[in-house]
C-alpha cells in the first residue's frame, strides 16, 4: 500500500485519495480561439515520462484539497507533496522535510 503525505492532514493511506491529472497544466487564456486539434490537445494530450512526474492529488477522504505530487512512474515513490500554490520542489536540493 502507497503511502502519500497530505500537505495539510499529513501521511495516510493512498485509497484516501482520488488521482486528478498531470500538474503544471495552464487553462488556455482564450478558449474561443482554440481550433478542435488545439482544444483536445489540451484536454487529452499529456506528457508520460519514465522517472519523476509531477502529478495533482485530491484528499477525498479528508480534507478534500487537491495537491501536487512528485511521484516516480517506474517505482511508484512519492517523492514529494506540496501545496498549489507552491512552486515544485528541486529534487536536486537536499529535502528540508516531508517525502523524500
Amino acid at each position: 500500500m502507497l503511502l502519500i503525505t497530505c500537505p495539510w492532514c499529513g501521511p495516510r493511506d493512498e485509497t484516501e485519495y482520488h488521482y486528478g491529472g498531470q500538474a503544471h497544466v495552464p487553462y488556455p487564456e482564450n478558449t474561443a480561439d482554440l481550433d478542435d486539434r488545439q482544444w483536445a490537445e489540451y484536454v487529452f494530450y499529456r506528457d508520460n515520462p519514465k522517472g519523476p512526474f509531477a502529478e495533482r492529488w485530491m484528499h477525498g477522504h479528508g480534507c478534500r484539497r487537491w495537491f501536487n505530487a512528485l511521484r516516480d512512474t517506474v517505482t511508484y515513490e512519492v517523492l514529494a507533496t506540496y501545496r498549489p500554490d507552491e512552486p515544485r520542489p528541486d529534487l536536486a536540493a537536499p529535502a528540508a522535510g516531508g517525502e523524500r
